[in-house]
């Protein structure tokens, strides 16, 4: 695997890497865990060669938010990147994605404004811009996202519609761990008992899911599902709720492009989750 940093490399990286045939992009903020690679995994069925991007981009986080907390691995990710077989990774700096005099952001309407960009204001632009930059850079053929940020993944496949990028965009499954928990690199920030009451949000979601699968009202099984989480020790409660996965508006009726939606906050670790209703 070859690893650069600068991007005045990447375009001979790249160069070299397109004469091999397609090209799977997976960009990545790092502390990669088994749902990276299962983006990587996903990402060498679909093309001939494989790029990582490794960046924790400060656009995204809130001035409240954990960007300096957030875990960096490098050794560690790098090493479970070449094992699983992905032929380049980029290292960018701030200062390569965002140059001195870098004003510009790309905001996503409607998508952006609910859920988590209720409670992350301004976190969607930071997204959109850095994925639109690391798409216009590296050009794949395909790059891959996973489904646990599911909003995330309805903006980007906006973004990339709207801007008429030539990629297709793949959402990849959540993986989770035994007990249903989604892979998160800040399941981290749990500790040993907050780890164990963490698995009530799956929980929830999939009994709410049930409930609704068997007739149950909407609100009803949205609130006993909340009340569940609650019981479990979660502190706060920032949405749960049944959507449209296309447009991500609230649904009424069950329908069957319906996702079921959550975040919630334990101890100080805030956890996001998403299954098919």
């Amino acid at each position: 695997m070859q690893t650069i940093r600068r991007s005045e490399e990447l375009a001979l990286a790249l160069a070299e890497l397109g004469r091999r045939g397609s090209l799977a992009l997976v960009p990545t903020m790092g502390a990669l865990h088994a749902g990276h690679m299962a983006l990587i995994e996903e990402a060498e069925r679909r093309a001939d060669r494989v790029v990582a991007t490794i960046f924790v981009n400060p656009m995204q986080f809130g001035v409240t938010e954990d960007l300096d907390r957030y875990p960096r691995k490098e050794a560690e990710d790098t090493r479970m990147l070449e094992e699983a077989g992905c032929d380049l990774l980029w290292l960018p700096s701030v200062s390569d994605i965002y140059p001195d005099g870098f004003a510009t952001r790309i905001s996503v309407s409607n998508l952006s404004e609910r859920w988590e960009g209720e409670a992350r204001p301004g976190h969607f632009d930071g997204v959109a811009t850095v994925v639109a930059k690391l798409l216009l850079s590296v050009e794949p053929d395909v790059a891959l996202f996973g489904e646990k940020d599911f909003q995330q993944l309805a903006v980007i496949r906006r973004m990339v519609a709207d801007l008429n990028i030539s990629v297709e965009i793949v959402g990849v499954p959540t993986v989770r761990e035994s007990d249903g928990l989604a892979l998160s690199s800040r399941n981290a920030y749990l500790s040993t008992e907050e780890r164990k009451r963490a698995a009530a949000l799956p929980t929830a979601l999939n009994e709410a899911r049930q409930a609704i699968r068997n007739g149950a009202r909407i609100p009803i099984a949205i609130q006993q599902a909340k009340q569940k989480l609650v019981d479990a020790g979660f502190l706060k409660i920032d949405y749960l709720a049944l959507v449209d996965a296309g447009t991500l508006h609230p649904l009424e009726e069950r329908q069957e492009n319906a996702r079921l939606i959550a975040a919630a906050v334990i101890g100080s670790t805030r956890l996001i989750d998403n299954i098919l209703a």
